[in-house]
């Protein structure tokens, strides 16, 4: 009887050893989703969107994690919002169904398939991207990721930069190719504490 309770004691501890997945809350307030794309083959046009929730998880010692992500796509913002005497401004023409179709598609998400380490920090996500009722296949490099303690009362946090590149005409988002590019970058800077 007792060995038989060692035993499970033993395989207890050793769940719990490789059990340690670490969860963090991606914080709205300090993370911020930004796109490029380019404009007449002149320059890179940049804006973002302002509502990026989701969670990041990670095991250490297994070297696996997973990452979710959504994004509020009627949050864009592309310092345009006010459309003067125009029929619309660029904010609106980016939530219309020639861009975003937010009407329809309020959300754009990313689920891992795939987190790739580098020692114990991630480097690589492979994942599914849904935009515009699409999925599609899509990498995030992850270009940084740090942690800092808890001290005190204050969880652990992490944060970082995670970059991914796509073609939007693979999500159905023809409009105005090649004048706006058809390469689309998305660079998401974000933070979040331990749960």
């Amino acid at each position: 009887m007792k060995q038989s309770l060692a035993l499970l004691a033993l395989a207890a501890t050793s769940f719990a050893a490789h059990a340690a997945i670490d969860s963090y809350a991606l914080d709205p307030v300090h993370t911020v989703t930004i796109f490029q794309v380019e404009h007449l083959g002149l320059s890179d046009f940049y804006g973002r969107f302002d509502k990026t929730n989701g969670k990041v998880a990670i095991d250490r010692a297994a070297k696996t994690g997973s990452v979710e992500v959504s994004i509020d796509t009627a949050s864009i913002d592309t310092n345009d919002p006010d459309k003067g005497n125009r029929a619309r401004s660029r904010d609106d023409h980016a939530r219309s169904a020639d861009f975003l179709n937010v009407a329809e598609f309020p959300k754009m998400t990313y689920k891992s398939t795939k987190v790739d380490f580098n020692g114990d920090t991630p480097v690589l996500v492979e994942g599914n991207l849904t935009l515009v009722g699409t999925t599609k296949p899509v990498t995030l490099t992850i270009q940084r990721f740090k942690c800092n303690p808890a001290q005190g009362t204050r969880k652990e946090r992490c944060g970082g930069n995670a970059m991914a590149k796509f073609k939007r005409s693979d999500f159905g988002m023809k409009y105005g190719i090649p004048s706006v590019g058809d390469e689309m970058t998305i660079l998401i800077s974000f933070e979040g504490d331990k749960e």
